[in-house]
């Protein structure tokens, strides 16, 4: 296998053919996990068993990749609408932990999307998700000017932080595209 980038991709080549390994988001906001392998389900491809992630992990990794030219906000709704009943939304909200803001907005956007599949998200979660953005709003701002933008987009956040005075929030973001 020759790495590709050291953050996420790896590629195996045959001759002229090669398989992509993906071992992390591109951003590298969110590495697989072994726990990952619990959750896959087996697939059959060109004859071979292969594991397959789930729609759970999927959402999670893809969360994070909102770039001027690369956004995965598409890839989450059309998941949502089709698997829906397979998303173990538990486990999601565990995911997103200190980023359920995060969360919220692909919901929402979902919502917005396919307002005629509104029930594809659990009532609960969006009533405990919206339960904690009226509790945030009680709370002052924080003292620090933060921008967390640039977990999803180094570049597109550059100026908050080196030209307008943002702090940068800590996260693993590191990509330059």
């Amino acid at each position: 296998m020759s790495i590709v980038d050291d953050k996420w991709l790896g590629k195996i080549y045959y001759g002229e053919y090669f398989v992509d390994v993906i071992f992390g988001s591109s951003n590298g906001m969110v590495p697989v996990q072994e726990g990952w392998f619990h959750h896959a389900r087996e697939a059959q491809i060109l004859g071979l068993g292969v594991l397959v992630i789930d729609p759970t992990e999927l959402i999670w990794s893809k969360a994070f990749i909102q770039k001027r030219f690369r956004h995965d906000g598409s890839d989450i709704a059309n998941i949502i609408l089709k698997q829906s009943s397979r998303i173990d939304w538990q486990r999601l909200v565990a995911y997103f932990d200190a980023h359920w803001e995060v969360l919220l907005s692909h919901l929402l956007i979902f919502r917005w999307i396919y307002p005629s599949e509104r029930d594809a998200i659990p009532s609960w979660l969006l009533d405990e998700l919206l339960e904690r953005l009226n509790r945030q709003r009680e709370l002052p701002p924080t003292a620090a000017r933060i921008c967390r933008g640039r977990m999803l987009s180094r570049s597109d956040y550059q100026n908050a932080v080196e030209v307008w005075g943002f702090l940068e929030a800590k996260g693993k973001c590191d990509d330059d595209q």
